[in-house]
This record gives structure tokens, sequence and C-alpha cells, in this order.
């Protein structure tokens, strides 16, 4: 359900977080459907890694997509953050 939410908005809707440790996990677990021979284990955990990596493609492309947050300066933030607040003195004089 969530992958096809995922895909349906074109960018992920989980934790990126979650994605890595997801991978992690569903590595351990292909290591040992390996070891044990089953194929069918291996198959249920290569199908879920898909989704992981899937996940973490559609996160990635939309960070690089995005258009750069830049961080606008104006008097009154200026002032909020230095905590001096300089316009009651301008509008006095």
């Amino acid at each position: 359900m969530q992958w096809l939410s995922s895909e349906r908005e074109k960018k992920s809707v989980v934790p990126v977080a979650f994605w890595y440790l997801s991978i992690a996990g569903g590595v351990v677990l292909l290591v040992y459907a390996v070891h044990r021979q089953d194929p069918v284990f291996m198959l249920g955990q290569s199908l879920g890694l898909f989704v992981y990596l899937r996940n973490l493609q559609l996160i990635h492309r939309n960070r690089a997509e995005a258009p750069p947050q830049l961080k606008i300066h104006s008097e009154e933030t200026d002032a909020q953050q230095s905590g001096d607040d300089t316009r009651s003195y301008r509008k006095a004089a």
C-alpha cells in the first residue's frame, strides 16, 4: 500500500532512515535465504529490496530536482535574531 502511494505521488512518503534500515534488514534476510537455499524466501526478500531501493531513488530524485532553498534575510528577521529591534528607533526619529 505504501509503495503504491509513493509511486502515485512520485515521492516517498516515509522517512529516509526507515528505508535504509529496511534495506539492512532485507539484505540480512536475503543472505539467510541464500544460505538456506530457499528460492521462495530469496524471491520474497529480493522483491522487498526492490521496493526499498525504489523509494530511496524517488527520495533522491525529488531532492535533486527541488530548487535550492534560499534563506532571505530582512531587517525584521535580523533584528529578531539579534534581539535588537531598531525599527522602533527609526519610527520614533
